[in-house]
């Protein structure tokens, strides 16, 4: 029972990272549409610099390089020693949680890896 806690956790953690930002941003951007809908129902003006602001904040996605390759797989590596030390620290504990958490610690480790080798691959281009 606490093993399948400890998952929830770990996962959770791991999906709030990306979950709560990408909720946050849409509130605020509802947030902003209420506004500007409701100066427009007024008869009110939207000044450039609202416009500009609202279109700049669109993210473009850089280019791949192979300098971000390399740094996406160090980041990788980094989940899966963090995965890896955590199984370890887990497994005074408990030494059967030793094993599970160092092959889930591979799927990133292999991820950062290929992207490594892909920043390699690619420096001649």
């Amino acid at each position: 029972m606490e093993a399948v806690l400890i998952v929830f956790i770990v996962f959770g953690s791991i999906a709030s990272l990306f979950l709560v930002p990408a909720y946050l941003k849409s509130r605020e951007r509802s947030r902003l549409h209420d506004t500007l809908k409701a100066s427009i129902e007024h008869g009110q003006p939207i000044p450039a610099e609202v416009i500009e602001a609202i279109t700049s904040d669109v993210k473009v996605k850089a280019p791949a390089s192979p300098m971000r390759d390399l740094r996406t797989g160090i980041i990788w590596l980094g989940v899966a020693v963090g995965l890896a030390a955590f199984g370890f620290a887990i497994s005074f504990e408990e030494p059967d949680a030793l094993y599970p958490l160092i092959g889930m610690a591979a799927f990133p480790g292999f991820i950062g890896v290929a992207f490594i080798a892909i920043s390699f691959f690619g420096r001649g281009k």
